[in-house]
């Protein structure tokens, strides 16, 4: 998926016409229109503004390889940064309490669909 392709699929989930977006940011919708058809390439200032008002990382928005891990959410992000930043031992506890917690939430999404 191109840059184009996400900036258009962003904003079809929100329901936003081209113009709204664009006045968002400080443009025009024709230029957004031009982002989205990859007639033009926005500046990184201008990616980075457009990220924010999605609410998605500006890695997400402009990484066409399919590589890397495409997490939307920007405060779940967040957290994770704040997770790296800590001392060993914390993180393994976080990891610990998020893994029994994710089993949980697994197996009551299994026990509902076959209770």
């Amino acid at each position: 998926m191109t840059i184009g392709d996400r900036l258009l699929k962003l904003r079809k989930e929100r329901g936003w016409s081209q113009q709204q977006v664009a006045k968002k940011i400080g443009t025009s919708g024709p230029i957004l229109g031009r982002y989205e058809r990859e007639e033009m390439t926005p500046s990184v200032e201008v990616a980075k503004k457009l990220a924010d008002i999605f609410g998605v990382t500006l890695d997400y928005l402009v990484d066409d390889s399919g590589k890397a891990l495409e997490i939307q959410d920007k405060a779940m992000l967040e957290r994770f940064t704040e997770i790296e930043h800590l001392d060993e031992d914390d993180k393994k506890t976080i990891i610990t309490v998020v893994d029994s917690l994710l089993r949980d939430a697994k197996a009551k999404k299994a026990y509902a669909a076959h209770g």
